[in-house]
């Protein structure tokens, strides 16, 4: 999975939903997620599971594609990565990671070639960010699932989640620290455009890549939302010319328009490309 491509939105759709697979075919998504934890029903597991590598190995995505399987510590964890070996999936969304362990244990049985994102939402996950994100190996990505993690907190309703703003910026932080994508959690209220709207601004504020969404109609608004404006494209790409230029080879620091700018600035111009609509 190629991280420098847009990851503005990324779809979890049921597993267990045939509809719903064959619509993400056809989805402006950048990443679409089959999921067989929470949208699935207990019954529904295997099924879902069987879905979902079928789903893998015929293709015809779109959008980049993603599984979420259930936690190792369930009865359907291990099963779910088992099935997906040699399904040629090329991103695991595990869910509830808590600690290091978690993931060199998803790390022995990942299947070859995939990428990890560990969804964050727990208190323990938010006080071990760092730990978590050191573990390595094929981590890269940092989701933040606002439900659980405002429920086990115990925070009262807020319409611009006052209560979580630490943990926002908090996984964003970790996630640059190790060079990962971090990416905002869902917006259950997907009527409500304007309340959408509103958090997928305050996401990109704080340094989200993009944000989970539950509904195809999210898409394009997200889209809208994490696009970059013009005079951050023209920024972005005259930091990128200049540090391309000869003069500029092994120089830490260099000078654009009477200002000087640094090579995480380059980095930082590098992620603003990265979010331009490739279909634009």
């Amino acid at each position: 999975m190629n991280e420098l491509k847009p990851t503005r939105s990324v779809l979890f759709l049921p597993a267990s939903n045939p509809r719903a697979i064959e619509k993400a075919r056809t989805l402006a998504c950048d990443v679409a997620i089959l999921d067989l934890e929470d949208a699935v029903a207990p019954d529904a597991k295997a099924e879902a599971r069987a879905a979902a590598v079928a789903a893998v190995q015929a293709g015809g995505f779109g959008p980049r594609l993603g599984v979420r399987i259930n936690a190792l510590d369930t009865p359907w964890g291990e099963a779910d990565l088992q099935a997906l070996q040699g399904a040629g999936v090329d991103l695991i969304v595990a869910p509830k990671v808590e600690h290091p362990q978690m993931i060199l244990a998803l790390q022995e049985q990942m299947p070859e070639g995939a990428h990890l994102w560990a969804m964050i939402e727990t208190p323990r996950a938010v006080v071990r960010l760092a730990a978590i994100a050191d573990a390595g190996g094929p981590l890269r990505g940092l989701m933040l699932g606002v439900n659980d993690l405002a429920a086990m907190l115990g925070t009262g309703p807020s319409p611009d989640r006052e209560p979580l703003k630490p943990w926002l910026a908090a996984v964003v932080a970790t996630a640059r620290a190790y060079g990962m994508l971090a990416i905002d959690g869902v917006y259950n209220r997907f009527k409500d455009i304007e309340g959408f709207a509103a958090e997928c601004a305050q996401a990109r504020l704080y340094g989200f890549d993009g944000k989970s969404l539950i509904h195809p109609s999210q898409i394009d608004p997200t889209h809208t939302a994490f696009a970059p404006s013009e005079d951050e494209v023209v920024h972005a790409r005259a930091v990128i010319a200049a540090f391309a230029a000869p003069d500029a080879v092994g120089r830490g620091a260099i000078q654009i328009d009477g200002q000087m700018v640094e090579r995480l600035h380059l980095v930082a111009a590098e992620r603003t490309l990265a979010r331009l609509d490739p279909r634009a």
